[in-house]
């Protein structure tokens, strides 16, 4: 098909859209952002309000980028500044328009940033959430097909490298964890550090964390931004950690695929979607609290052949689940192209 894929050209939606690539559709790439006001603090913002004035601006600049052209669909990333104006724009030029958002675009934690989405979401043909609540949330506002899905890793970016003995000197660890800092995560960590746990982080704003004197020592650096670096990292962790966050409400996060599918431990929150996803104590470890995580961490790394065991098994049944980028895309491509209504749909 000729998709135009209205979205951001780095990191997880990147990968999308080489998926769709791969899997022989011809796709351009937009990222609407780029046709906002450069002004600075003009992002956060936008992150803050939901402006509709920047809204109308990118409606009106990527609607005359688009000009006369003609797609089979339109995918629409986040959607987080796509007005309804530019979603009706989009639908005289496409088939059909697709939303896939992989936030929580109706919780509690985002304030007015996904104020634009909620009110456009009534003129997409297919919303694609990764939450169960979102489903009835979506329908709420508007919504007329709705797809609840897992998130996907990707079968290029989170395939397994062959690593060398200088990647382990740079990203080698006992237990490690990639990711940002957020209020409810510095207390966990610190636990972890106390309870004698090696852990390794790698993140950015962790400096911002109460609890920095304590778990400062086992700050590795920012985040592992490049492709590579981060892959190298789980890779070349003995024990990844999955924490879900409570104000985005998630069950799982894209960790959840990523760190089985590179092929390490999956050492995770205890969750509903985390027990669906893989069976406890044979295809990855969880654990319900801090003292549990720890508790964990330490039998593990006294058992390392158990370490790769369990790794090898996780990784196995992420291949066999199959919650993969161009698995779950052609899934949403032929929903979206078939005619009629879509009743919370679970890929």
């Amino acid at each position: 098909m000729k998709i135009l894929y209205l979205g951001g050209d780095t990191g997880n939606s990147s990968h999308r859209h080489a998926a769709m690539r791969r899997l022989g559709h011809d796709v351009q790439v937009i990222d609407p952002w780029l046709f906002a006001p450069t002004i600075p603090g003009m992002a956060l913002w936008c992150h803050h309000t939901g402006t509709a004035v920047v809204a109308d601006i990118i409606a009106r600049r990527t609607a005359r980028r688009l000009a006369d052209q003609r797609f089979d669909l339109a995918w629409v990333e986040s959607g987080e500044f796509v007005s309804p104006a530019l979603v009706r724009t989009l639908r005289a030029q496409a088939h059909r328009v697709v939303n896939y958002n992989h936030d929580d675009p109706f919780g509690p934690r985002d304030g007015l940033r996904f104020r634009q989405y909620r009110a456009a979401v009534k003129e997409y043909d297919l919303v694609t959430v990764v939450r169960e609540c979102n489903v009835a949330e979506a329908r709420a506002v508007g919504a007329r097909n709705v797809i609840h899905i897992y998130r996907s890793a990707d079968e290029v970016a989170h395939a397994p490298r062959r690593l060398a003995e200088g990647d382990f000197r740079r990203w080698g660890s006992d237990v490690a964890f990639i990711g940002t800092w957020m209020p409810e995560r510095g207390a966990f960590m610190r636990d972890l550090v106390e309870r004698g746990v090696p852990l390794s982080i790698f993140g950015n704003r962790w400096q911002r964390a109460p609890e920095w004197s304590v778990i400062r020592k086992a700050w590795r650096g920012p985040a592992a931004d490049a492709e590579e670096d981060y892959a190298r990292a789980v890779q070349c962790a003995k024990i990844c950690l999955g924490l879900v966050s409570k104000e985005n409400r998630d069950l799982h996060t894209t960790r959840s695929l990523e760190i089985p599918a590179l092929g390490s431990l999956f050492l995770a929150e205890r969750t509903s979607e985390h027990a669906a996803l893989y069976r406890e104590d044979v295809e990855a470890v969880f654990w319900s609290d801090a003292a549990e995580c720890a508790e964990n961490c330490h039998a593990l790394l006294a058992d390392e052949p158990r370490i790769r065991t369990i790794a090898a098994a996780g990784h196995a049944r992420a291949l066999a689940n199959g919650h993969y980028n161009e698995k779950a895309i052609t899934q949403i491509l032929a929903i979206a192209m078939e005619a009629g209504t879509v009743t919370n749909a679970r890929l």
